[in-house]
This record gives structure tokens, sequence and C-alpha cells, in this order.
């Protein structure tokens, strides 16, 4: 196939599947950082947040119990000053209700797992049991200047339902952070499969791009050396070298012109060699004509000698008679 293709379709083709495993490599790249962004992004909104809420949700929880336990401590009937200073606190702790009860709302709508889901079941029924025997109870009492029940109820219901509920709130902690754990996790495997796939694709380009480097190299070099060897030898005057032009390309194409020159070359030759030879018979045909004519010349000039001769010898003999 690559004998059909010139050297500049060549090298475009390199060029093209180089380009194209660089898009690939960094496709790859991009999509393990949108993955890598994304996994961080879950995290935060997932996790993160969430063990914001219910460290949120459980401060709060325990600034409420704490409130109340300073509002029973003492003999709080006695001193005006205090029973306003509780008369204070009690809207702060029914506001600190009304945001333990949005931030709820807000973390039970993004439970995930059913095992969350079964953990956040047990804390709203823990929270909801807490404020209906404990700490609603204790806020009216409170309300109603009677400390003494609602010392009675912080020291009874109050106490029993905290315990149960601080245990879930710890347990949904527990379970974000082993949540979190299991999607670092995750993202860490998924970094290393990408890393590996990257990897792989730079080592299979490099690979490619030898290859193709080695073949181009030598479709280019082999038929350059050739075209040397058979340029050396035409000149050295050896016209009987065979050219093989196998490929298509600007190569190939030189070659059969290379072949079709010592052709010409060998074809002129010929030709003059045969003008040659012509030109050496006709030279000897004439060199034996001049010979044969020497020849009669001598032997009519023999002939005219003896002419004379005889001529003398008649002309003598008339004299002397």
């Amino acid at each position: 196939m690559f004998k059909n293709l010139t050297i500049k379709q060549r090298l475009v083709a390199v060029i093209g599947i180089l380009s194209v495993l660089l898009v690939a490599v960094g496709a790859a790249g991009i999509a393990g950082m949108h993955h890598a962004n994304s996994s961080l992004e879950e995290v935060y909104q997932q996790r993160v947040l969430r063990m914001a809420q219910l460290d949120s949700m459980y401060a709060l929880i325990t600034k409420n119990q704490a409130s109340v336990a300073e509002s029973v401590t003492g003999q709080l009937t006695a001193f005006p000053e205090e029973v306003a200073e509780v008369d204070k606190r009690l809207p702060l702790v029914r506001a600190e209700i009304a945001r333990i009860e949005e931030i709820w709302k807000s973390f039970s709508g993004s439970v995930i797992t059913p095992e969350g889901q079964k953990l956040s079941e047990t804390f709203d029924e823990a929270r909801r049991r807490y404020g209906r025997e404990g700490l609603v109870p204790a806020l009216a009492a409170l309300s109603a200047h009677d400390f003494q029940q609602a010392g009675e109820i912080f020291q009874g219901p109050m106490r029993e339902t905290f315990v149960p509920l601080r245990a879930s709130v710890e347990a949904l902690i527990q379970h974000q952070q082993a949540m979190t754990k299991q999607d670092y996790e995750t993202a860490m495997s998924v970094y290393a499969s990408i890393r590996a796939a990257v990897v792989a694709a730079v080592i299979a380009g490099i690979a490619v791009a030898f290859a193709l480097g080695f073949f181009m190299i030598r479709a280019i070099v082999r038929p350059l050396d050739e075209a040397v060897r058979v340029a050396d030898a035409v000149a050295a005057g050896d016209l009987t070298q065979n050219v093989n032009a196998s490929s298509n390309d600007e190569i190939g194409r030189l070659m059969r012109a290379m072949q079709h020159m010592n052709e010409s070359l060998s074809e002129t030759i010929r030709r003059v060699r045969t003008g040659t030879d012509a030109i050496s018979v006709a030279s000897s045909e004439i060199a034996t004509g001049n010979a044969d004519l020497s020849s009669r010349t001598e032997s009519q000039a023999s002939s005219l000698e003896e002419t004379a001769s005889s001529m003398e010898e008649l002309t003598s003999t008339v004299k002397q008679n």
C-alpha cells in the first residue's frame, strides 16, 4: 500500500497518525482531569458538606443540651436576674432548633446509600423523640419558670433521649467518614487506571513513531542508495546495470528515469559503435582500392617502359638499315 504513495503523502500520513496519537493522549489526560474534578466535586458536595452539616447539628444539639443544663442549675427562682437570663436564652434555643430542622432537611434529601438512609432514619427518630420527650417539655417548663419540673425533665427524659441521639449522630459521622474513604480509594483506583492508560498510550505512540520513522527511512534511503549505486556504475562506464523501480513515489520515478537514461545511453553508444564499424569497413575498402589502383598504375608504367624500350630498339634498327 505504501509503495503506491508518494513521499509527500507518506509524510502527511505519518504526521496525521502522530497527531491522532497526540490527540488521543491529550483526550485521555483531559478525561482523567475531568473525572478527578468530578470526584473532588462529589467528595465536596456529598461528603465534606454533609460532614459539616452533621457537625453543625451535633454542635447545636449539644449547645441546646448545655443551655437547658445551665438554665436548671441552682435555685434560679431566688435570683431574678438569672431568670431574665433564662428568658433571653430560650428564643436562642428555639432558633437553634429551627436551624437544626433546616440543616436536617438539606442533609436528608442528599442521602444516597441504603446504609446512610437507615442511619438517617434512626437519627431522625432519635431527634424527634429527644425533642418530643425532653427538649420541648423542658423549654415549656422554663418558659413557665417551673425550674423544678425543668430540672426533673433534664435529669430524666432529656438525658435518656440524648444518649441515643448522640450515638445516632456519631454513627452518621462515621458513615460519612467511611464513604469519604471509599470515594478516595475509588478515585485513586481510577487515577491509577487512567495513569496506566496514558502511559500505555504514550509508549504505544513512541513505538508507532519509531516504527513509522524506521519504515519511512527504509523506504527512502534504500532506493536512494540503489540510485547512487547505479549512477556510480554509469559514471564508470557500466551501462549493463538493471534498475529496479518497484514504487510509484518520487524515488521510483527517479529510478525509472535513470533506467531510461541508461537505456538511451546504451542505444546511443550502440549507434556510435555501428557507425564506427561502418566507417572502419569503408576505410578498409578505400585502402584496398588504393592498393589495387597503385598496383595497376605500376603495371601500366612497366608496360609503358617496355613499350618505350621496344620503340627505342625499333628506332635503332631503322637507323641501322
